[in-house]
């Protein structure tokens, strides 16, 4: 395949495989203009995964702020990266009695048990990546289920890989099996850069919340089998990069050689600094992640009030060094759009 002129940009507008990018100029918000006035005097629970995920952070700051300008109180439980600690915050959930759940970061199949009792509850919930289905009536009594189109962020990544590595394209893949959406994201990375002609050395299941202990060694051990043939390391969430750096440090590869780093989500404030750097990652395909807090929080005033889920499914950006430059200090994909207003005309805030 013949190396061709990547889209070197972020937020910047352009088309890119026929997938539009959002613009760096202010534009219009794309999400709902009307719905129901705001509930008053609710208490919402956000259950995250693991708050040591950025992405799961940034959703979680997003929710706050929503919360504050519709006048909702917010408690936020942290299940710590485990199944266990997921289980016992939704029992500490239930036991607040709360107006509405949001579901932050973790598969609702993992936890169908302990969901069912909030929904025999009557108990709304929202979510963020809660699952393969987006958008409305998800699986396991969610009202709705915010997410960019996960395949599409997928795509991405694999398209700027090819496009980097030219005829010589050698990719390890790296997800977790314990999310059927990290599942997917993988298997769509990993048919789109066979179907562009190139090479998936491995396919690697680790666990998001062991990276920690485990990308080290095996960042190591992969160098040490496939060699120059590793060009490019993609994975289903920054995460992934925030510990192969040492390893590649130790290994004598300087932060912006092969192999290099993408990121097929979220858009850490960790990933945007290394790759602000050239520090061991070179893209990240990153989600509008306070927006989408805003938006849980929309969708649960309708929830709460018995009214239909928006529908709104939010744009991904894939996010560069050279894109990062036009956008100063900020290290998070923030749309420049009027979201905030938007929803508060909605809630009448």
């Amino acid at each position: 395949m013949k190396k061709r002129t990547f889209l070197n940009t972020v937020l910047v507008g352009g088309v890119l495989a026929g997938l539009s990018l959002p613009a760096l100029a202010q534009t219009a918000f794309d999400g709902p203009t009307t719905g129901p006035a705001a509930a008053e005097g609710k208490s919402i629970v956000v259950l995250a995964a693991d708050l040591k995920n950025g992405g799961i952070l940034g959703v979680t700051n997003g929710v706050e702020e929503a919360a504050a300008a519709i006048g909702w109180d917010v408690r936020v439980l942290d299940g710590g990266g485990s199944i266990q600690g997921r289980t016992a915050a939704i029992g500490q959930a239930m036991a607040l009695q709360p107006d509405g759940i949001v579901i932050n970061g973790f598969d609702a199949v993992e936890q169908q048990a302990a969901l069912e009792g909030v929904v025999a509850a009557n108990i709304p919930m929202v979510a963020w990546h809660s699952g393969p289905k987006i958008g409305c009536d998800a699986p396991g009594g969610i009202f709705a289920n915010v997410s960019t189109d996960a395949m599409t962020v997928s795509e991405v990544a694999a398209e700027w890989a090819m496009a980097d590595g030219g005829d010589n394209v050698g990719v390890v893949i790296f997800t977790d099996s314990t999310y059927q959406i990290a599942i997917d994201k993988a298997d769509r990375i990993k048919e789109t850069i066979e179907a562009m002609g190139g090479t998936v050395l491995e396919y690697v299941d680790t666990p998001i919340a062991d990276t920690s202990s485990r990308m080290g060694p095996l960042t190591t051990s992969l160098l040490q089998k496939y060699g120059d043939s590793w060009t490019h390391a993609l994975a289903i969430n920054d995460l992934y990069f925030d510990f192969m750096g040492p390893a590649l440090a130790a290994a004598g590869i300087p932060g912006d050689g092969a192999p290099l780093a993408g990121s097929a989500g979220d858009g850490s404030e960790a990933a945007f600094q290394r790759i602000r750097a050239a520090q061991y990652q070179a893209i990240t395909v990153a989600e509008p992640l306070n927006l989408q807090g805003w938006q849980l929080v929309d969708e649960l005033n309708r929830a709460v009030q018995g009214e239909a889920c928006s529908g709104y499914i939010t744009s991904p950006a894939l996010v560069t060094q050279e894109g990062l430059a036009k956008l100063g200090d900020s290290n998070s994909f923030d749309p420049d759009s009027p979201y905030r207003e938007a929803y508060r005309a909605i809630w009448g805030k």
